[in-house]
């Protein structure tokens, strides 16, 4: 079943970037595993899958050690929010952290990522729908934000993450996905020094398909590989 949805993804992955006129290859698949177990996850890294999104620390640290030497070149990504208490253990398993949506996150990640000698890869979350319940800055803080945690030490950020409000019409999501590509943009312009803010991370099961014919870079996909309804 997963090697079905996987080539299935994959191809739909490639469609919508040969829709867009972009080169496939530009897009990383995440393997969301929030709801698998690591045995489900074994079968999907004999498939090939080397990018790992995990939305809990302890989920991610279970998963980890279970793995044992299978976890050596995998990269995690941490696409759910994170609190600063969490800090210290995110850090044991990730390599890139998805949703850095204030400046006391990011001061304590750089802080700590100093003491162990690690240099994160960070996405800003950004909550262009506006809603009330999603966590991220409003777009119009996002240059001001990014400059200051542009001169934390041990912090890269590389582009930008968002949600689209769920909705059963990938066609829904467009704006605001081609809102955070419009921010990106505009972000370069700037030159932020040690920054780098190119990758868009944005696009689930629901609506990555839309979300690469925006501009992303990063899908975080899990249902589409995993159920056995897709």
């Amino acid at each position: 079943m997963i090697a079905q949805n996987l080539a299935h993804v994959k191809q739909r992955i490639e469609e919508s970037a040969k829709r867009s006129g972009r080169n496939p290859k530009e897009i990383n698949l995440i393997c969301v595993t929030k709801s698998v177990g690591t045995d489900q996850l074994r079968q999907a890294l004999a498939l090939g899958v080397t990018d790992i999104g995990e939305n809990r620390v302890n989920d991610a640290l279970s998963k980890f050690d279970g793995l044992g030497v299978l976890s050596v070149g995998l990269r995690w990504h941490m696409i759910g929010h994170l609190q600063t208490n969490k800090v210290r253990k995110c850090l044991k398993v990730f390599n890139t952290i998805h949703s850095l949506d204030s400046l006391r996150l990011a001061i304590e990640l750089s802080r700590q990522a100093k003491e162990v000698k690690k240099h994160i890869d960070c996405f800003v979350e950004v909550n262009v729908s506006g809603e009330d319940a999603k966590y991220g800055i409003r777009s119009g803080d996002a240059c001001s934000f990014i400059k200051e945690v542009s001169q934390l030490s041990n912090l890269h950020v590389k582009g930008l993450m968002t949600m689209a409000p769920f909705s059963e019409v990938q066609e829904d999501a467009r704006p605001y996905f081609k809102s955070l590509s419009t921010l990106r943009d505009d972000l370069l312009k700037e030159d932020i020094p040690n920054t780098d803010i190119r990758e868009l991370s944005m696009g689930m099961t629901q609506d990555f398909e839309v979300a690469i014919e925006e501009g992303a870079t990063y899908v975080r996909i899990g249902t589409a590989l995993f159920s056995n309804q897709i």
